[in-house]
């Protein structure tokens, strides 16, 4: 096992002969400050904060080497919920888990095929119909409106995160050559990707501009966020407290359209594309993806659609 800091190592004298272990406390204080190091997204820090805290208190467990298959089946067994949502806080467990491996704090990944079976149903995605529908019942001459179109379009024709939108700089949006060139700034996975726009969104996304600097100016605002609210300030202040996902689900009340949400219109994107002869992979690339099986979860085809497309292999 490789060296640690001694500050990471405790004495247990209840021992015949002194042995030391590493402090989950302190090791997963540690990860932390390499995972911000790194860039990671504060959510993800914290998830992990809290499936590891979970952890030691359910199975009332201080140091590391007491980490074992029969503890993570017991904080396991000791959940009350969907096997969806244990399979999430699995998930990060392991990854940090992973993290303690990588510092040389456990020498085997014996966590590794712990695995919690989920039956998943592709959900439907968004219809050029019901995107047609609603983006014709705003007001674009509208501030909030004309920004939520331009919103609702880049997630449906361009497959943007709402994360990504809501972070995005007028930096990113290249008007002469009719693209965008996000950075991993922007993007989750931290890797560049180049997507072409259509000329209707940049039309309004020039628009949106224009009218987001009259904001800023009024509100003595200084920053180049593309999507802002009234006040000239980020329309996603915390990662749950988002302005235009608050939007849609208004819209969807109002009209009725179930399938009027980020990932309904990310889906909408994705099985687009399907439907135009892309290949999954390059599918993937285009949503941000890093793993190609998260990429079929954002593809529905209903059965008449299946049939539909097998015949043209007959």
């Amino acid at each position: 096992m490789r060296q640690v800091s001694n500050e990471l190592f405790m004495m247990d004298r209840n021992e015949s002969l002194p042995t030391q272990h590493i402090l989950i406390d302190y090791a997963l204080k540690v990860v932390t400050r390499q995972m911000e190091a790194l860039g990671r997204r504060d959510r993800t820090i914290e998830d992990y904060k809290r499936y590891m805290n979970s952890y030691t208190k359910t199975t009332n467990q201080t140091y590391i080497d007491e980490i074992t298959l029969d503890s993570i089946y017991s904080w396991l067994d000791s959940m009350d919920v969907q096997a969806s949502t244990k399979r999430i806080r699995l998930k990060a467990l392991k990854a940090i888990l992973g993290k303690f491996y990588d510092n040389g704090w456990v020498e085997k990944r014996f966590w590794a095929n712990i695995t919690i079976k989920v039956d998943k149903k592709v959900k439907p995605c968004a219809s050029e119909r019901d995107v047609a529908l609603l983006l014709s019942m705003l007001d674009l001459t509208n501030f909030i409106e004309l920004r939520d179109a331009c919103a609702i379009l880049l997630m449906y024709r361009c497959g943007l995160r709402l994360g990504t939108i809501a972070t995005m700089q007028e930096e990113h949006i290249d008007f002469q050559n009719q693209c965008l060139d996000l950075t991993g700034d922007v993007m989750k996975n931290h890797e560049l990707l180049k997507l072409p726009v259509d000329e209707v969104t940049l039309s309004l996304l020039e628009t949106l501009i224009q009218k987001n600097k009259t904001i800023r100016h009024k509100n003595k605002k200084r920053n180049s966020l593309v999507f802002i609210n009234k006040f000239g300030n980020t329309i996603q202040p915390t990662y749950s407290n988002n302005a235009i996902r608050k939007r849609l689900s208004i819209y969807s009340k109002m009209t009725g359209l179930e399938n009027i949400n980020p990932h309904a219109l990310r889906r909408g994107f994705a099985t687009n594309l399907l439907k135009h002869g892309a290949s999954v992979p390059l599918i993937s690339k285009a949503l941000g993806h890093s793993d190609i099986a998260v990429t079929t979860q954002y593809l529905y085809l209903d059965t008449e659609q299946v049939a539909s497309e097998l015949r043209r292999y007959l």
